[in-house]
């Protein structure tokens, strides 16, 4: 039986495409990846994206949207199993992979924050999220253990956001979470999480970060040029 080709439908600073990227890269699935501008969609995307979305995945002539899906649709198809097998377990992983997804919202809020007031209130906001995963973790290096997971794939490219954040400025974010650290550096070193960006990923979210004309970009010294 042959596997229809794999074409992940891509933004490069997108981190919902990221986790699908470190799925498909763990699993071993060969796949081309396909930038667009969010911008300016093209006509192709929007009629293989309902919600006019990234990422999506073409498997052959067939088109899956929405991140979570994909993701699930990979583990169910194909190996190693990233889920855990205890059915509780399980539903545990997809809860704390929504929480992910939570996470990157107070992101968004945090780096498009108005002013101070709004900024420190999402600062303590997201603090406040990592220090519910700190009392979830146990002795790692991964969220369930020795075992990379399809949380630990939505969880990398939310760290990734915080190398820049953190060469902005001292927000206070890690104090006293030595599990939530000590995981953020195992994913760091991940190839699969290494592989999920291009090399000029920091440079591009800066230049993004720049553009929102925010408080936090405020903070950000003068821009240099993007090459």
């Amino acid at each position: 039986m042959n596997t229809p080709p794999l074409i992940l439908i891509s933004h490069a600073l997108c981190p919902y495409v990221q986790r699908a990227a470190i799925v498909l890269t763990e699993k071993g699935l060969a796949f081309e990846r396909r930038d667009i501008d969010l911008a300016n969609k093209p006509d192709w995307f929007l009629r293989v994206s309902p919600l006019g979305k990234t990422p999506v995945l073409l498997v052959g002539d067939q088109a899956i949207f929405e991140s979570a899906v994909i993701c699930e649709y990979l583990e169910e198809t194909a190996l190693p199993r990233l889920h855990p097998d205890d059915a509780l377990q399980r539903a545990q992983h997809r809860a704390w992979m929504e929480f992910g997804s939570a996470l990157l919202n107070s992101i968004g809020a945090f780096y498009n924050a108005a002013d101070e007031t709004a900024l420190r209130s999402r600062v303590a906001a997201i603090r406040g999220s990592w220090c519910q995963v700190e009392a979830a973790l146990g002795d790692g290096p991964y969220f369930g253990g020795a075992s990379f997971s399809l949380v630990d794939a939505v969880f990398g490219p939310v760290f990734r956001y915080f190398d820049v954040f953190d060469a902005i400025g001292d927000f206070g974010f890690w104090a006293g979470l030595p599990r939530v650290q000590a995981w953020r550096v195992a994913l760091h070193s991940r190839p699969s999480v290494v592989a999920a960006v291009q090399p000029d990923y920091p440079e591009r979210l800066r230049a993004f970060l720049r553009a929102r004309r925010s408080t936090l970009s405020q903070r950000m010294p003068a821009a240099a040029s993007l090459r």
